[in-house]
């Protein structure tokens, strides 16, 4: 089974999540997320722009989090 590889761009702050290593065919943009997807639609790799204030944002919701709330949601 292949691994799922992260990397990181501090100068670009993105982060890609490398799920496939298969050609990139096409991509779907939303907002800060961008799928990358190969010729049989299957998703190969996801990119998070503005990656350190998303990935902050995100974070500091789960952490401030009341224990009954089931789901969080940042809006970025």
């Amino acid at each position: 089974m292949k691994t799922t590889r992260y990397r990181y761009d501090r100068e670009g702050d993105t982060l890609d999540i490398l799920i496939r290593e298969e050609q990139v065919h096409h991509a779907e943009e939303y907002g800060q997320i961008i799928l990358n997807y190969d010729d049989n639609n299957r998703l190969v790799e996801i990119e998070v722009l503005n990656a350190s204030k998303f990935l902050g944002g995100l974070l500091t919701e789960m952490i401030q989090a009341k224990p009954e709330v089931k789901s969080v949601e940042i809006e970025v």
